[in-house]
């Protein structure tokens, strides 16, 4: 579970990241989590976008995807989310507050 400073920092360096994965009207597949589970590993922080004809919401989309994952929504603005998961044999964030 993140701390209100950690979730701070973190909306801090997502704010300049572009988005990789599009929730579109294909929904959630297995395929897109096992995907999105493999950019969380590598980058530990990844920003997704809902598209209108999805049927989510991004908060809908965040919290299936973050169940999905094993990872934690970080931010939802709008149609767009941030989904956080750390690595624990390779961290790429560094500094992360207590």
């Amino acid at each position: 579970m993140l701390t209100s400073k950690q979730r701070a920092y973190l909306r801090s360096i997502a704010s300049s990241y572009d988005t990789i994965f599009q929730v579109g009207k294909g929904g959630i597949t297995e395929t897109m989590c096992k995907d999105i589970g493999e950019a969380l590993r590598k980058r530990e922080l990844i920003k997704l976008r809902v598209l209108e004809n999805s049927g989510y919401t991004a908060r809908e989309a965040g919290e299936a995807i973050a169940e999905a994952t094993g990872s934690e929504v970080v931010q939802v603005i709008g149609s767009k989310f941030v989904l956080f998961k750390r690595n624990p044999k390779d961290p790429v964030i560094e500094n992360i507050p207590k």
